[in-house]
């Protein structure tokens, strides 16, 4: 039976600040977060038919508690830690219990899922399951992977905590910064990933997108003072408004320039604008408030022929001296072909040609291909197209970059892309 939504939410809610109370209380983050997954698990079976206990927080945090009391119970090499655990244990949950529970961990988790010594993919697969209350069955969905194998990258992230001898706490100043740049980097990685989907059938994974969102909300409400923080989460709100005009009948995938832009989401669009919009009056402007900067300039226009590609090509710049890296080029060149014609964006793009980091990657061949099509060199388009469409594991760009190569073949070249 599926559990329903408003639990599910709300579990997913809990989730990160039952385990943050228990791995500052007894350490062991690997034990304690198996014990949150079971308290998670025994709340989606009862809840439903008896109903949401008056505090939930505190039902899982002593349901938790016991399972992991249980685990250390069964290692005798632990009877000392399992003395102080069942000592602490009420018998029932109790008022102190509750109030114990209050403390929101959630920040501190999110740091402690972000250590350095995890990979990217690591960093990800550990806060979408501490944090974000995913099943390990769940997340290798969204990655199309084995459970088996996501399995194996989540128990080796917790075992690298551990052997990193990371402790359960605020990073000290020094570290700060650095973590926190990690910490969004794996929220804007996991929304990526699920608005257009690296590899497989579907153009977008909706459940992380959905997530990411949720844990920028919930960064953005505990972190209010930082100005990056909120242009992650205005950045993802202007992204997703545009989710139901990016494909057409049968999952063909539209370009922004072509979408029917009555569709997008105005509520996302105005709560992202209004975001950023602050965030840029007190902030420093960082990566992420510029992107939701162009984000917005898009939004801003009712029709393609309105956008205001000079201010767009100006924020481009900015991005590519706050945080240069071949995708800023790519956008930058697409935006000064937009102002100073296609010829000169294809000259930027020539400057990636010798970047080990894009070698092989069908974006590069992708705007390439669209800006020699608006040059009007067809046949080199063509040609671009298809590498593209080769590069790609994404079946919904594939089939698009091969239609806009069939395009070309049958002679349709005016320009629009």
């Amino acid at each position: 039976m599926r559990t329903p939504p408003v639990v599910e939410d709300l579990l997913r809610d809990l989730a990160p600040q039952v385990l943050g109370t228990l791995v500052r209380r007894h350490g062991a983050f690997d034990a304690c977060e198996d014990a949150v997954q079971e308290a998670l698990l025994a709340a989606a079976v009862q809840w439903p038919g008896e109903g949401v206990p008056e505090n939930p927080r505190g039902w899982l945090l002593t349901v938790a508690t016991r399972r992991l009391t249980d685990q250390w119970r069964s290692e005798r090499a632990r009877r000392d830690r399992e003395a102080a655990v069942a000592a602490e244990e009420p018998a029932e949950p109790g008022p102190d219990e509750y109030r114990a529970a209050d403390r929101d961990d959630t920040l501190t988790l999110l740091f402690l899922c972000c250590h350095p010594a995890l990979s990217p993919s690591s960093q990800v697969a550990l806060t979408l399951r501490a944090v974000g209350g995913l099943t390990t069955a769940q997340i290798a969905r969204a990655f199309l992977v084995p459970e088996a194998t996501m399995a194996q990258r989540v128990s080796r992230a917790k075992q690298k905590i551990k052997a990193a001898g990371a402790r359960f706490g605020t990073p000290p100043p020094d570290e700060r910064d650095e973590r926190l740049r990690a910490v969004l980097h794996v929220l804007y990685l996991i929304f990526n990933e699920g608005y257009t989907a690296s590899s497989g059938p579907d153009l977008r994974r909706a459940d992380l997108t959905a997530e990411a969102i949720r844990l920028a909300r919930a960064l953005h409400r505990l972190l209010p003072g930082d100005g990056e923080a909120a242009g992650l989460l205005a950045l993802m709100l202007l992204t997703d408004a545009r989710r139901a005009a990016r494909t057409a009948d049968g999952g063909l995938l539209v370009p922004l320039t072509e979408q029917d832009r009555t569709l997008w989401d105005a509520e996302e669009i105005r709560e992202g604008t209004e975001l950023i919009t602050d965030a840029l009056t007190w902030s420093p402007p960082g990566p992420y408030q510029v992107q939701a900067a162009i984000a917005a300039v898009h939004a801003e226009a009712a029709r393609p022929q309105d956008t205001d590609w000079p201010q767009i090509l100006a924020l481009y710049r900015l991005l590519a001296h706050l945080s240069p890296n071949p995708m800023v080029t790519l956008n930058e060149a697409v935006a000064l072909a937009m102002v100073d014609g296609p010829s000169a964006g294809l000259d930027l793009l020539r400057t990636l040609d010798g970047d080990t980091r894009m070698e092989g990657h069908h974006r590069l061949a992708a705007v390439r291909a669209h800006l020699l099509e608006k040059a009007g060199d067809a046949p080199a388009a063509r040609e671009a197209y298809r590498d593209a469409a080769r590069g790609t594991t994404s079946l919904p760009e594939r089939r698009y970059l091969e239609a806009r190569a069939a395009r070309l073949d049958e002679g349709d070249t005016d320009g629009k892309a």
